[in-house]
């Protein structure tokens, strides 16, 4: 088996094809939710996010995720009662009812699956590949979004980092009162505010000494659109327009009031989950396709 320190090979297509893919998946599944849509794109994205960051990396991410997920999950069913099927009474005397709270846990299912996409995001799509597609058509917003991608990632580095060093001379956050504890969380928030804002100036006068956004500047780049990518391209717009077509066409109907119903079993909807789950898994059906050609590859003495 390949181990998943290595190179994702999704990760390696050409950047049109990662960001048709990303604007694909995640729309679908804040649009879709029939019950089947969700449970497709939420094993798709809990898949594809263990095969990029690994099991621990896929435990971190739902354990900083798990209360607002709790959240909610709780605030749909204990607000909301319409519906007809009645399971018991709150304290307040309101209804608790059987689709209220189908339809918070669908909620939470789509809220987990759209984090888990927009995480597996931006592991697969880097600065430069932004840079890349957004530089020459707009230089301006492919720059503000390869340093939004960046920001968080930096920004919760550098928070170690300057937590490690006021640890050291003795201004530990987790100790003393609370009142010292903030004090000290504060300072560290201004410190790194205030590398942040330097590093943003030194990056838009680098930029604007290289002449970043001026007619006529070419731009080197190793992305080349080959065979593979072509394929993936037709691959995904195809599978685009027959789900788009589908879901306006009423395939991916689905409805939690006053009762729980929608579209099942016949030919078509199934037709349309199925190509939503072939489109969901792709990244994962090419990391299976290098899995195999690693293994069937003969071993050299």
């Amino acid at each position: 088996m390949i181990p998943l320190t290595r190179p994702d090979p999704f990760s390696q297509c050409h950047p049109g094809v990662n960001a048709l893919y990303f604007a694909l998946v995640p729309v679908f599944t804040m649009f879709f939710l029939h019950p089947v849509s969700l449970a497709i794109s939420l094993v798709s994205a809990l898949t594809y996010t263990w095969l990029l960051r690994g099991g621990r990396g896929l435990a971190r991410s739902l354990a900083m995720a798990l209360p607002v997920f709790l959240l909610a999950a709780v605030i749909n069913p204990a607000f909301n009662h319409r519906g007809v099927t009645i399971l018991a009474y709150l304290p307040s005397g309101n209804p608790l009812t059987l689709e209220s709270l189908l339809y918070g846990l669908a909620a939470t299912a789509m809220l987990a699956a759209v984090l888990l996409w927009f995480s597996c995001c931006t592991r697969v799509m880097t600065a430069d590949k932004f840079v890349y597609l957004f530089g020459r058509v707009v230089p301006s917003l492919g720059l503000i979004l390869s340093m939004t991608l960046r920001f968080i990632p930096r920004f919760t580095r550098r928070f170690r980092t300057v937590a490690r060093v006021q640890k050291s001379l003795g201004r530990d956050t987790a100790e003393g009162t609370p009142l010292r504890r903030l004090r000290r969380s504060i300072t560290i928030l201004s410190i790194i505010i205030m590398w942040s804002l330097e590093d943003a100036i030194d990056t838009a006068d680098s930029m604007k000494g290289r002449g970043y956004g001026l007619p006529g500047r070419t731009a080197f780049s190793l992305y080349r659109l080959d065979s593979r990518d072509r394929v993936l391209l037709l691959w995904l717009l195809l599978c685009g327009l027959y789900i788009g077509s589908g879901w306006i066409a009423g395939g991916f109907t689905w409805q939690y009031y006053p009762t729980v119903g929608g579209a099942l079993a016949a030919p078509f909807p199934l037709s349309l989950q199925l190509t939503y789950l072939a489109l969901c898994m792709t990244p994962v059906i090419l990391f299976g396709k290098e899995v195999r050609t690693w293994n069937c590859l003969p071993s050299r003495p």
